[in-house]
C-alpha cells in the first residue's frame, strides 16, 4: 500500500492546470487570473477631498486660531462627480464635499469642524464670509491624484486568486471581464444496487445515494463544476457505460465498489477503460482508494474510486481529490490549514496507518483544544456534521493520551492561493 503522500503525488502528477476562459468578472470569484492586469485609468483621476469642508490655499489660513480667526470668502461649491471650474485665490474658499475634485489653486481642505460652520448654519449661510478657527497642516485632507492606481500600473498579477477585493479592483479600472483558469468539470458516479435516487420511494434494503450530493457539494466548495452521472448498478456493463460518459469531464469520482468484495467492480471497469495506478492507501478511513486513468484516443481523464461509506468518501475526497481540483484551477496552495491542539481524549491507532479522527476544535486564549465528535464509525455521516476538524495521527503514532498535543486538519477554515 502507498502512503498518503505517495498516493497524492501520483494523483497530482496526472493532472494539469486547465486552459483559460474569459468571462464577466462576477463569475470569476474564486478563480485564478491567467493574465497580468494593467490599468487604463488613474485612480483617483484627480486630487480629491477626504473631508467635508472648504478647499483653500494654505497661505490664506496661516496663523488662524480661535482668538484670531482668519476670514475667507466662499466663491462656490464642489461636489463629488462635479468639477468646480473657477480657481481658489488668496483669501477665497470653495465649499467642498468628500470625494469632490479639489479646485484649481487649492492645496488644503479645512474641515467644517475647524470653521464657524455651525454658526453659519444658524444664519442660513446668509453671508459668504467664512471664519477659519485654526491653522491645519498644508495639504491635509487631500487625496492625491493616482494615490491608488496610476495609468499603466499592473494592478493584479497572473496567478492571483480572485477574492471580492480583487473583483472590486477589476471593477475600479473599468474591466467587465477577466481571463481566468477555467473550472474543472468533475463527473460523479455512485455505485451499488442498494442505492436509490432522491425522490424515489425506498424499497426494503435500499438507501439514498447521499455520497453523490456530498461529493458534488465538496466539488463546488473547492471551485469545480459537478456533473452527476446517476447510480451505476453492480454490473460491469452498466458501470462501463456510465464511466464512458465521464470522458468529456476533467475528472471522474466514483463512490463505492472499490473494495475487495465480489460485487466491487470499479477496478474491473476502470481497467477496461484505461489503467490503474494504485488500489489501496495506508489511511483510515479511506483505505479502499483506487486511482487510475480513463483513456479514449488522446483523451485522458483521471479517475478516483472513493469508498462507499460516507465518512470515508468525504475524507478520501479531502485528502486526494481536493488538491487535484485546486491544481487544475491553477492554485498553488494545496494544503489544508493545520493547527496544534491539546487532545481531550485518548486515541488508539492499532493498524499503524494515517488515522483521521472526526473532531471538534475550540480556541481558548492562544491555545487550541480538541475532542472527538462522537462515534467514529465510517457510516456515521452525522458525526461529520458535528466536526470542524480531523485529528491526524501519523502511521508511526499508535496511541495518543489525554493531554497530548496533536495535529488537527481544519475542515472549515479555507486557505486561498
Amino acid at each position: 500500500m502507498l502512503s498518503v503522500e505517495e498516493a497524492v503525488q501520483k494523483i497530482l502528477d496526472s493532472v494539469r492546470v486547465l486552459e483559460s476562459e474569459t468571462k464577466p468578472i462576477l463569475e470569476c470569484l474564486g478563480q485564478v487570473l491567467a493574465e497580468d492586469v494593467y490599468s487604463d485609468v488613474t485612480i483617483p483621476p484627480s486630487a480629491s477631498s477626504t473631508m467635508d469642508g472648504y478647499a483653500v490655499r494654505w497661505e490664506s489660513i496661516r496663523g488662524a486660531n480661535r482668538a484670531s480667526p482668519v476670514t475667507l470668502w466662499e466663491i462656490g461649491q464642489a461636489a463629488a462627480g462635479h468639477v468646480f471650474n473657477g480657481e481658489v485665490t488668496p483669501g477665497t474658499a470653495v465649499r467642498i464635499m468628500t470625494g469632490a475634485p479639489v479646485p484649481s489653486g487649492a492645496d488644503t481642505v479645512v474641515p467644517f469642524e475647524s470653521t464657524n460652520e455651525e454658526d453659519r448654519k444658524h444664519m442660513a449661510r446668509c453671508s459668504d464670509e467664512i471664519k477659519v478657527m485654526r491653522e491645519i497642516e498644508r495639504g491635509l485632507h487631500i487625496r492625491p491624484m493616482g494615490e491608488d492606481v496610476k495609468k499603466g500600473d499592473r494592478v493584479l498579477a497572473r496567478g492571483t486568486v480572485l477574492r471580492p477585493q480583487e473583483i472590486g479592483v477589476l471593477a475600479s479600472i473599468g474591466r467587465t471581464e477577466a481571463t481566468v483558469t477555467r473550472r474543472p468539470i468533475v463527473a460523479i458516479l455512485a455505485t451499488g444496487d442498494e442505492l436509490a435516487e432522491l425522490g424515489q420511494t425506498l424499497d426494503p434494503g435500499k438507501m439514498y445515494a447521499s455520497n453523490s450530493y456530498t461529493l458534488a457539494a465538496q466539488v463546488l466548495r473547492y471551485g469545480g463544476i459537478p456533473r452527476l452521472l446517476g447510480i451505476g448498478a453492480d454490473s460491469r456493463s452498466d458501470l462501463s457505460e456510465r464511466m464512458a460518459l465521464a470522458m468529456e469531464a476533467d475528472m471522474l469520482l466514483t463512490s463505492g465498489g472499490a473494495s475487495m468484495g465480489d460485487r466491487d467492480l470499479i477496478k474491473e471497469a476502470l481497467a477496461e477503460h484505461g489503467s490503474i495506478s494504485f488500489e489501496r492507501v495506508r489511511m483510515r478511513p479511506g483505505k479502499a482508494l483506487v486511482f487510475g486513468i480513463l483513456e479514449r484516443g488522446e483523451r485522458h481523464v483521471p479517475h478516483l474510486g472513493l469508498p462507499g461509506n460516507p465518512v470515508g468518501c468525504m475524507i478520501a475526497f479531502e485528502e486526494s481529490a481536493r488538491p487535484a481540483i485546486l491544481k487544475m484551477l491553477g492554485k498553488r496552495n494545496l494544503e489544508k490549514l493545520m493547527v496544534t491542539a491539546v487532545s481531550e481524549n485518548g486515541i488508539s491507532n492499532p493498524e499503524g496507518v494515517r488515522l483521521y479522527t472526526k473532531a471538534i476544535v475550540r480556541r481558548e486564549g492562544d491555545q487550541y483544544f480538541v475532542r472527538m465528535a462522537g462515534p467514529q464509525g465510517s457510516g456515521i455521516l452525522t458525526s461529520m456534521v458535528r466536526a470542524n476538524g480531523l485529528v491526524v495521527l501519523p502511521e508511526e503514532t499508535r496511541e495518543i493520551r489525554e493531554g497530548d498535543r496533536v495535529q488537527v486538519q481544519m475542515l472549515d477554515w479555507l486557505m486561498e492561493g
